[in-house]
Formats: C-alpha cells, sequence, structure tokens
C-alpha cells in the first residue's frame, strides 16, 4: 500500500516560497504549522501500522488536518 504523502511542501508546492516567507514572518503560521505537522504525524504512524487506532479516532485526526490546511490555505490565499 502506498501512502501519500500530506506535508505542506506536497499540499501547496506552488507556494513554496511563500511558505518559507510565513515560515519566517508569522507566528500564527509557525503554531498552525506545528499542529499540521504533529497531526500528520500522527495519522502517517497509524496508515503504516506503527500504532493501532480505531477508525473514529483516524477519522478525526485527518477532520483536524484538513481543518489545519484550510486555515493555512486561506493565509496563503491572503
Amino acid at each position: 500500500m502506498t501512502i501519500e504523502l500530506h506535508d505542506l511542501a506536497h499540499e501547496f508546492p506552488e507556494h513554496k516560497d511563500k511558505l518559507h516567507a510565513l515560515k519566517l514572518e508569522n507566528a500564527h503560521f509557525v503554531h498552525l504549522k506545528s499542529q499540521y505537522d504533529d497531526v500528520n504525524h500522527q495519522i502517517r504512524l497509524f496508515e503504516e501500522g506503527v500504532k493501532v487506532a480505531s477508525d473514529e479516532h483516524l477519522e478525526a485526526l485527518k477532520k483536524q488536518r484538513l481543518h489545519l490546511k484550510d486555515q493555512i490555505a486561506a493565509m496563503l490565499a491572503a
């Protein structure tokens, strides 16, 4: 099974420079990115079988990741 990459560089390849600039200049973005990276890492551990989670827990994490991604996308669009 191939696991899809969801890090921000893969999610927003067209915004590489803006991602870097926001990381250096915007504390709120840094906080959102940190949360996104943490949730994404947890999901990846479950998907790779390193950890076990209920379907409900995994879905909740995926919804959280999507919510964070939406907030980041809004910052990139601004």
